[in-house]
């Protein structure tokens, strides 16, 4: 199966941060972990009997630091369920964390688990974490999947609290548009629940254990359009109440009172957005329509996303800023300079007119002044249109005259430096730890939207030698070149970028720089970096070293650091 690599995963293990395993650690689990059933759901958990054969479907004993495929190495085990287990592991050929699910070869889920995990990676929707690997192999079937380290599950994000209005719109409104794309392509969940969702820190949700989960838990379903449907209404009913809509505590929430039915989340908890509680009651009864407003039920995703899409939009709230107190003219101005409040007010006569002064230059000295300038301005007007004029007479006439149809040598400008074109690049890191080494091509290909980007260091903005030497890239310009300067294009501004120029001997990424001919240096805070060299060097394969990186603010795929992205790289001979 093709792998996929995102940037969601990547973990800096040099980057002055914690290890790839402690930091992996902090991270969600595969959320395959045996939960209570509530008493909305339909667990079709299997007969006994194949229950029973899975229990006896044991793996051969696994522990830490086994690998897989010579390449995944078990880290965690974090379940061990009806047969199959689920670990944190190590990827250590893209060097990242990732989730595996293994199985024994003649487990009785085994086969539905490879068919819906290759089911799961062909849809390849960014809104689900994404399955990278399903084999199988020496008596085992495992799954690879992906690791989110900065994603916090709903489950700890409701446990803080109900969310705001915004936020459960967004919820609802990503997580039902993303299960209708799904059921598209015939594929359903039918574990849905605050544990299978992720919210990352741009605050954009994922959904894990698409087709997987119910797998590998032997879940059956005769609706299950409608069985993820009212799933998603569980979790927005979740996300407006903190409370679960059924009468058995699921998922570290408090489900409904006993014997009271399912009632409205604006019922349970005041100050519920209506909309957003009518819409949880629209996909939560699916057997009939709501007592409010006689609308009809949602039953599948598609009906729950365009119900959310006919709604008005929630905006998210907006930033209070603190009201600055009303001016105060001081005494001066009220004309009660050195006296004490009192004696400002009792005093009738607070402030005295100033008389108005007379109007400027009315003597007949100012009279004559005035008109001496006029003089002096109307001369040198006309003076100077007389010189415009001539000018442009002259000019006229030397491009009449074929004898001055070629410049003289003597005016030409000083030619500047033809572009060099780039022939391959690709990452450079002696150390053995690249950064994003597939993205290099996207720092010549002529479009400034696509960059390759670092990862995120705690030290700054000059990288500490001891977990990080410097980052960089390596070019190859087809053949010797006069090289007279380079233009860097950066993705982030700040203090500082510096950046350095070697004449290197080859394309290699391992290449130690103490071997190569340094030619240049720039340093900038702008979203350009200038390297111009003393005097031309000839070189064919050019690293550009990154040694000081500006802090940049997180987003979905990269913790907040010192960072830099590289753009547009482009030498001049």
């Amino acid at each position: 199966m093709a792998e996929r690599s995102t940037a969601a995963v990547d973990v800096a293990d040099t980057s002055g941060e914690e290890p790839l395993t402690a930091k992996a650690g902090k991270a969600t689990d595969d959320g395959a972990k045996a939960e209570k059933v509530s008493g909305g759901e339909k667990d079709a958990a299997g007969t006994d009997e194949e229950r029973a054969a899975a229990i006896e479907a044991q793996p051969p004993e696994l522990h830490s630091g086994h690998k897989l495929a010579r390449r995944y190495r078990l880290e965690e085990c974090v379940t061990r369920l009806d047969g199959f287990s689920s670990w944190r592991a190590v990827d250590e050929k893209l060097r990242r964390a990732v989730g595996v699910h293994i199985l024994p070869a003649d487990h009785p889920r085994a086969r539905p688990v490879l068919s819906a995990a290759r089911s799961s990676a062909l849809l390849g929707d960014p809104r689900f974490v994404q399955v990278l690997d399903a084999v199988e192999e020496n008596d085992l079937v495992y799954v690879v999947h992906e690791w989110l380290p900065d994603a916090t599950e709903l489950t700890t994000v409701l446990a803080n609290g109900p969310l705001e209005p915004h936020d459960a719109y967004q919820l609802v409104s990503q997580v039902s548009q993303a299960m209708a794309a799904a059921h598209r392509e015939g594929l359903s969940h039918l574990r849905i629940t605050p544990g299978s969702v992720l919210r990352t820190e741009s605050g954009q949700y994922r959904i894990r254990g698409l087709a997987v989960m119910a797998a590998l838990r032997g879940i059956t379903c005769e609706h299950p359009q409608r069985t993820d449907t009212e799933a998603i209404g569980a979790l927005l009913y979740a996300a407006l109440t903190q409370r679960w809509p059924y009468e058995n505590d699921a998922h570290g929430l408090t489900g409904l009172p006993k014997g009271v039915g399912l009632i409205a989340p604006d019922q349970v908890r005041a100050g519920v957005h209506r909309g957003l509680s009518e819409l949880a009651m629209r996909a939560l009864i699916n057997d009939g329509a709501t007592a409010s407003r006689q609308e009809q039920p949602c039953t599948t995703p598609e009906e729950l996303a365009k119900a959310v899409a006919a709604m008005p939009r929630i905006r998210p709230p907006e930033t209070s800023f603190t009201t600055p107190p009303p001016y105060q003219r001081t005494g001066f101005q009220q004309g009660s300079y050195r006296q004490s409040p009192g004696q400002a007010a009792q005093s009738p006569r607070a402030t005295q007119p100033v008389a108005t002064p007379p109007p400027p230059l009315q003597s007949r000295t100012g009279r004559a002044l005035k008109w001496s300038v006029s003089a002096l301005l109307i001369a040198a007007l006309g003076l100077g249109s007389w010189q415009l004029a001539d000018t442009l007479l002259k000019r006229e006439k030397d491009q009449d005259d074929p004898s001055n149809s070629q410049p003289s040598s003597g005016g030409a400008k000083k030619p500047q430096g033809k572009p060099i074109k780039i022939v391959d690049g690709s990452e450079y890191y002696p150390d053995g730890q690249p950064q994003h080494a597939n993205q290099a091509q996207d720092t010549y290909d002529g479009n400034p939207s696509t960059y390759w980007g670092s990862k995120g260091y705690q030290e700054g903005p000059d990288l500490n030698p001891a977990f990080k030497k410097g980052v960089g890239l390596v070019y190859d310009l087809g053949s010797k070149q006069q090289i007279s300067g380079a233009s860097i294009g950066l993705h982030f501004t700040g203090d500082h970028t510096t950046v350095t120029l070697y004449a290197a001997n080859s394309l290699s990424s391992s290449e130690p720089l103490s071997s190569m001919r340094q030619l240049g240096t720039g340093r900038t805070t702008d979203s350009t970096a200038k390297v111009k060299l003393k005097q031309p060097e000839k070189a064919r394969y050019v690293v550009v070293w990154l040694t000081a990186m500006p802090f940049a603010p997180g987003d979905g795929y990269t913790r907040a650091g010192y960072r830099q992205g590289v753009t547009e790289v482009s030498f001049t001979s």
